[in-house]
């Protein structure tokens, strides 16, 4: 009685959506106090999701992020979707179902071929179920997005980057990868670019929050002079710095042509960097979204980067940064923009999905959502 009670709310809004295609029941809503969905609940849920999902549902969208949900609700869900040919998009994000709840997930990747996105971010996976993610989504022809965010990692070896290599050397149809907060250093960026020059389908590749210096960024200088395909590259919150800057721009400006977004908020880039990357602007037209905010701001850069958006070259709704002038002197405001602000939380009021804070949603890569 407990537990039918507690999911009647549910139940309720499943048969509201059930001709839609969304069903959000995300436990980290601010403005109206929520229950967590818990292990013990969701084998009431994954029955009320069985009748419904198989038999005539369009339900296609289906968010469980920031739950309590542990690996036994991981083996629930992944047994529904062996079964499942209806859900496209399955966000996790903040479960702790930890490695063997990942294991779970990897063993429905070798027999789902409906599901295109899985969030799987935060959610305490390891080094064992990453490499199993890895190894099955060689051969999946279905996924298109995926988020592997924050992981536990104790070796310091890159196991796991060698093997996601390896994945995107063989895998034709994913089109976003989120590899943010791995550990993932210069060594793992050369396995990677190396693996990407063969890689025709990704369009979206999230670095942010890593270890990448201005050596690791050099691989990827290469690879942007040769690849064809990527059109978001989010390097936020590494150590790229000037060096790593130029490398950037030297590709950006003389060879790549398919890029439309580049972030690189606080990666220690001075003055001579930056204006190396709106220099690059100049020439190259299809880069549109440029994000700096945290970097060592000088007045050469403050004035590069009023110039680009003075003459329109650059949006005020495609960067992060908004000039200024007091006593002569120009300066840079920051902007609510980014590529991804709301993954983790959504605004009081106001559009959810707004595309100056969400830019990669603008550009049309394979997530709505993710």
């Amino acid at each position: 009685m407990y537990q039918a009670a507690k999911m009647n709310s549910y139940e309720l809004q499943l048969v509201q959506l059930a001709k839609g295609i969304t069903l959000k029941i995300a436990g980290n809503n601010r403005l109206v106090p929520v229950q967590k969905v818990t292990d013990e609940d969701f084998q009431v849920l994954a029955c009320i999701l069985s009748n419904i999902t198989f038999e005539n549902s369009t339900l296609r969208y289906l968010n469980l992020m920031f739950n309590d949900i542990g690996t036994r609700g991981a083996e629930l869900i992944a047994n529904a979707l062996r079964r499942n040919e209806t859900l496209l998009h399955l966000r996790m994000t903040g479960n702790k179902i930890e490695n063997k709840g990942g294991m779970y997930f990897a063993s429905v990747l070798q027999i789902n071929s409906t599901l295109e996105k899985l969030d799987l971010g935060d959610c305490d996976l390891g080094t064992q179920s990453l490499i199993a993610i890895a190894t099955v989504m060689s051969h999946n022809k279905g996924m298109k997005a995926l988020n592997l965010n924050r992981p536990i990692l104790y070796s310091q070896e890159e196991e796991t980057t060698v093997h996601t290599a390896l994945m995107m050397k063989n895998n034709s149809c994913l089109m976003e990868l989120h590899l943010c907060k791995h550990e993932m250093k210069n060594f793992g960026v050369e396995r990677l670019c190396d693996a990407l020059y063969e890689n025709c389908s990704l369009r979206y590749l999230d670095l942010s929050c890593n270890k990448i210096t201005r050596d690791g960024v050099k691989f990827l200088g290469e690879l942007l002079k040769r690849n064809q395909t990527l059109e978001i590259l989010d390097l936020n919150s590494n150590r790229i710095e000037d060096d790593g800057a130029i490398y950037l721009s030297e590709a950006l400006a003389l060879y790549n042509r398919t890029l439309q977004a580049l972030a690189v908020v606080s990666n220690n880039i001075s003055g001579k960097g930056l204006v190396a990357l709106s220099d690059s602007m100049k020439t190259n037209m299809v880069l549109s979204y440029i994000y700096i905010w945290g970097n060592k701001f000088d007045e050469d850069t403050c004035v590069a980067f009023s110039g680009l958006i003075k003459t329109g070259r650059l949006k005020p709704n495609c960067t992060d940064v908004d000039p200024y002038e007091v006593d002569g002197h120009v300066y840079l405001a920051e902007l609510s923009h980014g590529l991804k602000r709301h993954y983790y939380w959504t605004p009081s009021y106001g559009e959810v999905d707004n595309k100056d804070a969400n830019a990669s949603l603008a550009i049309g890569t394979a997530s709505e959502h993710l």
